[in-house]
């Protein structure tokens, strides 16, 4: 499992694109737009971090409360009273086995239940984080109508030439020749 699997973990760019993607901001953007895209670039990490950890929360309670509930069933299954043998017609006996160790809480699924629950809230919560983040910081960037245009251009512009940089990687790579 790659730490990109988990939103609060993820890095966009390789070094080389965070170069492209740095030269861009500084040449086809003023300082108003920079400053806007790391306004919200930092919304989408403060979401994602805020969501990250109320999922672990989440997870963490939900995990607690799922014991509660599995110990009290146990100490209910413990507590009544169960039969010891079934009678057939015939008058034949058969003795029923008692089950109450194997329905007893264990550590190892007390382990299981809190790991898997926490999971699920850091990747459930992150990624609701990452989702409302990106919102925010879209309504934030798109404000101003000038602003947002030049961005888009610019964006435009990088995208461009990583594509063009990773057509000359896959050139160089093959020896110049690109074969259908």
């Amino acid at each position: 499992m790659s730490s990109d699997s988990l939103a609060v973990f993820r890095k966009s760019m390789s070094r080389d694109l965070n170069q492209l993607a740095e030269e861009h901001m500084q040449h086809d953007l003023d300082q108003s737009d920079r400053d806007a895209l790391r306004a919200g670039a930092s919304t989408v990490a403060t979401h994602t971090s805020i969501g990250s950890l109320v999922g672990i929360g989440l997870g963490l309670f939900l995990a607690y409360r799922i014991r509660a509930g599995r110990t009290a069933m146990f100490n209910t299954f413990k507590a009544s009273e169960r039969p010891t043998a079934v009678r057939f017609p015939g008058g034949r006996e058969e003795p029923l086995p008692d089950l109450t160790p194997m329905m007893k809480p264990s550590v190892l699924g007390d382990v299981a239940t809190y790991m898997f629950l926490g999971a699920g809230g850091l990747f459930f919560g992150g990624e609701t984080g990452l989702l409302t983040g990106t919102f925010r910081a879209r309504q934030q960037i798109g404000g101003d109508r000038g602003s947002r245009e030049r961005i888009e251009t610019a964006f435009r512009r990088f995208q461009a030439d990583a594509l063009r940089k990773q057509a000359d990687a896959l050139d160089k790579r093959e020896g110049g020749a690109i074969g259908l």
